[in-house]
């Protein structure tokens, strides 16, 4: 990595951690604010959740084609302009309309900036750093997530309507910083990049669709956010409090949890992981999610104390933090080696698209079961766990040993400076 390079990196990594933190003055609280504080109804709220998801599906498959034909950093500050607008919007929304508006723009801006934020990322690092770069990210958005919210729930009063607007204000402000300085990133165009979309025909869809690890790769993607990201706040929320009787307090304190074992273990987790197989270390994370939802199981299932119950639900949310800041260094990565040179955005836009079908599809699923079919629930998500360590190995079969384990280029090189007559044996380029 150059020193330019570096300096990029270190400005995105930046700005993503800000617009982390406005994301988290808000988040927890946007169907508070529009089904009470705004008094627009449950049934309001729930549209405007939906829209937000909506949006997001919408953009999403146009994303990428403009990414790789006009790089990552205007679709990033255009994401973020529309993101600021959405925000101050929703924060004056005193209507249905204005507020379902302001969802659509504020949906439709966090969208297009996920795959926009990977793209550059996969510019400014090699095969052999990306793995650190998908982690720091991912520790930053959390620990940004994690302050925004804390900070959030000191200034949130639901009798002061102004308190939920200074929140959406300050989120709107934090993405125009994170425009402004994704305005400043002199990002170059990797000249093989160029070439590449140039000489590129159409035909993105199609090609994904014939990239048999890529496909593997998205299903893998759907499970993990559908069996995990997906529960969070709707259907492990629900099971915790209708079948373990768990305080709605405490499910703040189980995020809480969650988040912190994030921020504390993210690096010790990459020492550990990063040199070793990717589809191994997801195996493990579905083995560990596995755990995580007998220990749901016996919070809700069994006969303990409540204290015992509640204690095991806050143990499940922190185990699901382990198993992400496992996944953070090795899916988002793994989605970049995989793309063709001219098709990075479109992979990254793809992946995220299947991730917003997960999170919309998750809720709607296992809500209703979290609150009424308390053990086929756990049953079921024990079983998509499972399925993860299964699918994880199968897509390790199509990987090359480079995309598997990264940490093989830099041994290559490392023979290569050594024993010069190797050189013809390191790895190429992976894509």
């Amino acid at each position: 990595m150059t020193r330019a390079t570096g300096a990029a990196m270190r400005r995105i990594q930046a700005g993503n951690a800000l617009s982390a933190f406005g994301l988290g003055f808000t988040v927890p609280y946007l169907y508070v604010y529009v089904a009470q504080v705004r008094n627009l109804g449950a049934s309001t709220a729930g549209a405007v959740l939906a829209v937000f998801a909506l949006a997001a599906l919408v953009v999403l498959p146009f994303t990428g084609r403009v990414i790789d034909r006009r790089g990552p950093l205007p679709v990033l500050v255009t994401g973020a302009v529309l993101a600021s607008m959405g925000a101050f919007a929703m924060g004056l929304s005193w209507s249905v309309t204005t507020a379902v508006l302001s969802a659509a723009l504020l949906g439709a801006g966090t969208a297009v900036m996920q795959p926009a934020l990977a793209t550059m990322i996969v510019w400014c690092s090699t095969p052999s750093t990306r793995t650190r770069a998908f982690a720091t990210q991912f520790f930053l958005a959390n620990l940004g997530l994690g302050v925004g919210g804390l900070i959030g729930g000191q200034i949130v009063d639901a009798s002061r309507p102004g308190t939920f607007t200074l929140l959406f204000c300050v989120e709107a402000v934090m993405f125009l910083v994170l425009a402004a300085i994704a305005a400043t990133v002199r990002l170059p165009r990797p000249a093989a990049v160029t070439v590449a979309v140039k000489n590129a025909r159409g035909g993105g869809l199609r090609t994904m669709l014939g990239h048999r690890a890529m496909v593997q790769l998205c299903v893998l993607g759907f499970v993990v956010f559908f069996a995990c990201y997906g529960q969070f706040e709707s259907g492990l929320a629900a099971y915790g409090t209708e079948a373990a009787g768990i305080d709605p307090s405490t499910l703040g304190i189980a995020l809480a949890a969650n988040t912190a074992v994030i921020v504390v273990a993210q690096f010790v987790v990459l020492r550990l992981v990063e040199r070793r197989r990717r589809s191994r270390v997801i195996a493990v994370v579905g083995l560990i999610w596995a755990f995580a939802w007998l220990v749901a199981g016996f919070a809700g299932l069994g006969h303990g104390s409540r204290t015992m119950a509640t204690a095991a639900l806050i143990s499940t949310y922190a185990l699901f933090g382990l198993g992400e800041a496992m996944l953070s260094p090795t899916v988002a990565p793994l989605v970049a080696d995989l793309a063709p040179e001219s098709m990075v955005g479109q992979y990254n836009s793809a992946f995220a698209l299947v991730k917003q079908l997960a999170l919309a599809v998750g809720p709607a699923v296992g809500g209703p079961m979290g609150a009424t079919l308390h053990g086929p629930y756990i049953v079921t998500f024990v079983l998509f766990s499972l399925g993860i360590s299964v699918l994880a190995l199968r897509l390790g079969r199509r990987l090359t040993p480079v995309q598997d384990q990264p940490s093989l280029v830099s041994a290559s090189r490392l023979v290569a400076r050594h024993r010069p007559e190797a050189a013809e044996q390191v790895p190429a380029s992976v894509g």
